[in-house]
């Protein structure tokens, strides 16, 4: 059957989260080759048809400049259709947000309990409990830019969420900045984390110029430049010079056990030979004064 496209209630909309590049997708689709399958509506006889299945299309059809949809019509309890429908796209990934708010549908409005929607889903009922409490803790503006591809639905689930408990009115703030730049999942973790320890000039650079704040983060991740030889070499002696008054002050202070003389004695002559060939080095490159010292290798003796 043919449908007019402003007869249609769109209510389900809303159960929805929408995306940029699958949208583009259907619109060149249609405008190529046209409508293939119908879209699925409860109450086709009716004024107002409700529309199950085929929001994309439709919203690239009244892009198109079409005034009228190809549709199909179900004769079903609407809670069962919402179920059916549900099963029949299972191929589609679905967030958690998504289901939560399918879930709120069916217990709030059309009056299913926890048991018997988790029984529908073939989960717990904590599960269920789990997805209400989703919604309801996750602000109604940050729900929206989920729906509309603004924001991922991973990034306001846990990132946005957390701090929505502790403060909603600055979740929905830094869910506006994040939102209208489109940042990626990682990208709002790092501001929420920047936000929750920041001071108030943080907070305020972060709704400002968040991107500068993600390019600090960014350079605070890169490894440092390794240093140069001279540099490594610096370190390495001052580290040395530390180890050598540590471990003299040692000795002076506790001493040796009796028991413990000869795996120490051995540990002292590995220690020698190390550092005399060290030294004959420092010698050869002139980095001590005195005489030359032959060229060879302490620990060959």
């Amino acid at each position: 059957m043919e449908l007019e496209l402003h007869r249609l209630d769109l209510r389900y909309q809303a159960l929805r989260r929408r995306s940029a590049r699958k949208e583009r997708s259907v619109l060149a689709s249609l405008a190529q080759i046209g409508q293939q399958a119908p879209v699925v509506v409860l109450g086709a006889e009716g004024d107002r048809p409700v529309l199950l299945d085929g929001f994309k299309r439709v919203r690239a059809l009244e892009r198109l400049g079409r005034d009228v949809v190809l549709a199909t019509g179900w004769s079903l309890p609407e809670a069962e259709a919402l179920l059916l429908e549900r099963l029949m796209r299972s191929a589609e990934a679905e967030s958690a947000l998504e289901q939560g708010w399918l879930v709120r549908e069916l217990c709030e409005r059309l009056g299913l309990t926890s048991v018997e929607v988790a029984r529908r889903f073939d989960k717990s009922p904590s599960w269920v409990s789990r997805r209400l409490a989703l919604v309801r803790e996750l602000p109604e503006s940050i729900q929206e830019r989920v729906r509309s591809g603004e924001l991922a639905p991973h990034a306001a689930m846990k990132h946005l969420v957390p701090l929505a408990r502790a403060n909603r009115a600055e979740a929905e703030q830094l869910a506006q900045v994040c939102g209208a730049r489109q940042f990626s999942s990682r990208e709002v973790g790092g501001l929420c984390t920047a936000w929750r320890s920041g001071t108030s000039a943080t907070r305020a650079l972060i709704l400002q110029s968040p991107e500068v704040v993600l390019r600090a983060q960014e350079e605070a991740r890169r490894p440092k430049e390794p240093a140069g030889p001279d540099e490594r070499l610096m370190s390495d002696f001052t580290a040395l010079s530390a180890i050598a008054r540590r471990t003299a002050r040692l000795l002076r202070e506790a001493g040796v056990r009796d028991d413990s003389r000869e795996q120490l004695g051995h540990a002292v002559r590995g220690a020698c030979a190390e550092t005399d060939y060290l030294f004959a080095l420092c010698r050869k490159e002139r980095l001590l004064a005195g005489p030359e010292h032959q060229d060879r290798d302490p620990r060959a003796a």
